[in-house]
């Protein structure tokens, strides 16, 4: 695929063919993901309202834990997250489509980015909810994994050298891409269960927090909310292994004003660490 604009007439067709396939009636104008690798409707059926998905791939990578992460999510309990109903794929030309039908979540997306722009208002049973749902997920078994000990090394190495011991001593169960865009209010729920797996304790945390830094306030709920677990060693790794993916987007052209930030932050971490 050459073009955003091919990508997304992929997308609709196939988001089209998918409800036509589980007889559902789409209700909202299509929400098109991340780089227009998927998209998403609130659909009608005679069971009532659910959501729709469409992801696409090139058959090679159609596959493994992070192509039916979704789905394999179902096993997880104590969180409030979309449960996947039915799954079709097919082919169209070059890519593989994947099509997930799906519980429709309460409450909406906090932000319409990733990066939370704007300060959000949110009530203290909500980050009860957020730090309840971490505690609950962090603690159940899965062989699947959101990130490695040699992604870790090796990022940490590229960045900071011999600054920080890229060594993490515990390993947890993650989300994996944890969001503003993910995270719904004023009902709490998240969303987008792709790429979740062990990660390094704080890991989900980290990720929330550095994405919260143009917003101060809500920046410094996230921190206060999380300090038990963001103060500790793996907790740093992981703040500074956020920091690494989000620069690495940063030069590609995303989160631009977020770059003096993120550096601020490595500095700040970075000399309390020694």
């Amino acid at each position: 695929m050459t073009s955003s604009t091919t990508q997304r007439a992929v997308l609709l067709d196939a988001l089209t063919e998918a409800a036509s396939h589980f007889e559902a009636e789409p209700e909202d104008d299509p929400l098109i993901g991340w780089q227009s690798r998927s998209a998403g409707s609130r659909v009608a059926t005679e069971q009532g309202d659910r959501w729709l998905r469409i992801v696409w791939a090139r058959p090679e990578w159609a596959r493994g834990p992070w192509w039916q992460g979704n789905e394999s999510a179902g096993v997880l309990e104590g969180v409030t997250r979309p449960h996947v109903l039915r799954t079709r794929e097919w082919d169209s030309g070059p890519l593989r489509l994947r099509a997930e039908l799906m519980t429709l979540v309460p409450g909406e997306p906090c932000s319409p980015t990733q990066e939370l722009r704007t300060e959000v208002a949110l009530p203290d049973m909500w980050w009860s909810e957020l730090h309840r749902s971490l505690e609950c997920l962090a603690v159940q078994p899965t062989d699947r994994q959101a990130t490695d000990q040699a992604t870790m090394t090796r990022r940490l190495r590229v960045f900071f050298g011999d600054r920080i011991d890229p060594t993490v001593t515990s390993w947890t169960t993650a989300h994996g891409d944890l969001h503003w865009n993910n995270l719904h209010h004023s009902e709490f729920a998240l969303v987008d269960w792709e790429g979740w797996g062990s990660a390094p304790a704080g890991y989900d945390a980290a990720g929330l927090y550095c994405r919260s830094l143009l917003a101060p306030h809500t920046a410094r709920r996230v921190r206060a909310t999380f300090a038990d677990i963001l103060d500790t060693p793996d907790g740093v790794r992981s703040q500074l292994f956020a920091i690494t993916r989000l620069l690495s987007r940063a030069d590609g052209g995303e989160f631009a004003d977020l770059v003096g930030p993120l550096h601020q932050l490595a500095d700040h971490l970075l000399a309390r660490d020694r």
